[in-house]
């Protein structure tokens, strides 16, 4: 095997391996978009019951408005943590979206190669054929 043909072979092998690593990354991202989603709805529910359970005024004795208040509390911590996971979550999965990105870049620098080298290796074989017809016959042809 010559050696544009085991270069070739060899470029060939690391863009599988490219492919395989984009593959990776793109499942990677569509995970923390997936958990992204799932860290907004969360959010925004938790949002929506600590609009609910606002303070109303009427409570019957001084223990349960406490309990009340408590209980407004809790769910606003609850609201709080659930958005700061989610903008920690946006975070992974802007990460994971430039991280796909640099596998498609780097899996097409290859392919590239790859292309590149396969149509010198046909002009180079089609070179040597017309080379090799050009010694038959006179000059005039």
């Amino acid at each position: 095997m010559s050696t544009p043909a085991r270069k070739l072979k060899r470029l060939q092998r690391l863009e599988r391996m490219r492919e395989i690593a984009k593959r990776q990354a793109a499942t990677e991202a569509a995970e923390a978009e997936s958990t992204l989603a799932r860290l907004l709805r969360l959010s925004s529910h938790a949002e929506g019951l600590v609009g609910q359970y606002r303070p109303q005024a009427g409570a019957s004795d001084g223990a349960s408005h406490r309990h009340h208040q408590a209980f407004l509390r809790e769910l606003a911590n609850l609201q709080s943590q659930t958005a700061s996971d989610a903008t920690r979550a946006q975070t992974v999965a802007d990460a994971r979206q430039s991280d796909l990105a640099a596998a498609e870049r780097r899996r097409a620098v290859v392919s590239d190669a790859a292309r590149r080298l396969e149509r010198a290796e046909q002009r180079r074989e089609a070179g040597t054929a017309l080379a090799a017809r050009r010694g038959f016959g006179t000059d005039v042809e």
